[in-house]
């Protein structure tokens, strides 16, 4: 396809720049997407797709898909670990007269990307470029320029705006000198996935957290290859431990046996460990370059709200940049997009996830016991219930972003 300067270009193909350059192209809006990998990895990260972003997927014509291969959700539990009791339960049906999705669905995020582009493949004015690698980008009053290296070198492409999605390490970010503020925690994360049944055998639902003085757990299910699906165990490390400690055998099946005793090895069929941030970019916008997801935003993964976070970046800055394509609107509603996204996710993204990493890994036995109240106490009204859940499913976070301007 011939470089054009008449075109939106997008750093990675990752389901949030996969979801830009969908929402553009159903505008007829040319459109260039980068990707350094030569194919999209089946990388089982994020999975929680909640009640807002459902909505936004319903929009771009890829929610029912995204639900037929992912799990529905309508419950999480919250669990006292060393009671082995269930302290509060959400049902996401208080919910039924605030959206048309009231429950959360289970969507692997690679499963995500691959239904986008497919989707994608309609549109003869999207180019989809693997194995492109981002090395820099500069701009100037009219245009954006990547660099750009493949296989026959480097190359340049310019168009009228960038999104760069292209993750934490975000050469987009980093080559526009754009500040990433924020903390990384001293632990990190392990996952392991399984096909145990904790439904059956444990009386879990497919969303499960559990507070634990020494070592909290969040337990999910995901639909997987297909049934019977996988359950998915996140811990915090042990400081002291490599990650190759931390991924032995013995580490998986002493964690595993400590939470969840059972007669028996567990059948482990992946795992992995992640560094924890919880960082803002300064600036989402910087002329003519636009951040999104991880390039703007990090937090840790309880609550399951990182990669709907930059699901939302997308869909709001895209909105704003069809418009201004199209001469309905001036330059200056790409700032909204700054001041909404990154207000919200200040205000709700880290301050939620901060708050729910502090809920579960308490360990003070007095605060501890008031965290657990407050939680039976919410989820036994069921005004106070509906609250909870308008801000855990994210559609406060919308709601608040639609009310933020340049005023």
């Amino acid at each position: 396809m011939e470089n054009t300067p008449e075109r939106i270009l997008i750093a990675g193909a990752g389901p949030v720049g996969l979801i830009s350059a969908l929402r553009l192209s159903q505008a007829g809006i040319p459109v260039t997407l980068f990707e350094k990998e030569d194919r999209l990895l089946d990388d089982p990260r994020a999975a929680t797709t909640h009640p807002a972003t459902l909505e936004m997927l319903d929009e771009i014509g890829i929610a029912e898909e995204a639900e037929r291969q992912g799990l529905v959700c309508e419950e999480f539990y919250f669990w006292d670990r060393p009671k082995g009791e269930i302290v509060a339960k959400f049902n996401h049906k208080l919910l039924a007269d605030e959206t048309k999705f009231p429950y959360v669905v289970q969507c692997e995020q690679f499963k995500l990307a691959k239904i986008t582009l497919a989707k994608l493949g309609e549109f003869s004015d999207c180019e989809v470029l693997f194995s492109h690698e981002v090395t820099g980008v500069k701009q100037d009053a009219d245009s954006v320029t990547l660099s750009v290296t493949n296989s026959d070198g480097p190359q340049e492409f310019s168009g009228k705006y960038l999104f760069g999605c292209d993750g934490g390490r975000s050469v987009i970010r980093k080559s526009s000198d754009i500040g990433f503020e924020g903390f990384t925690y001293p632990e990190r994360f392990v996952v392991y996935s399984t096909p145990f049944d904790f439904e059956a055998e444990r009386g879990c639902c497919y969303r499960n957290y559990y507070a634990d003085p020494d070592e909290w757990c969040n337990l999910f299910k995901v639909a997987g290859d297909g049934p019977p699906g996988l359950w998915r165990a996140v811990f915090p490390t042990d400081t002291a431990q490599s990650d190759d400690e931390v991924m032995s055998d013995e580490a998986v099946q002493a964690r595993m046996q400590k939470f969840f005793p059972k007669d028996g090895d567990y059948d482990i069929v992946h795992r992995n460990v992640y560094v924890i941030n919880q960082r803002v970019a300064s600036a989402f916008r910087l002329g003519r370059i636009l951040l999104a997801g991880d390039s703007a935003h990090l937090n840790n993964s309880i609550g399951g709200m990182g990669l709907n976070g930059g699901i939302h970046d997308a869909m709001n800055a895209t909105e704003k940049l069809v418009k201004v394509w199209r001469g309905e609107a001036d330059d200056s509603a790409l700032d909204v997009y700054d001041i909404q996204r990154r207000t919200t996710t200040h205000e709700f993204t880290q301050a939620q996830t901060i708050a729910n990493k502090k809920r579960l890994e308490t360990k003070e036995p007095e605060a501890r016991a008031k965290n657990l109240q407050e939680l039976r106490d919410i989820s036994a009204d069921p005004e106070r219930a509906k609250q909870f859940l308008m801000g855990s499913s994210m559609l406060s976070a919308v709601r608040r972003a639609a009310t933020l301007g340049l005023d």
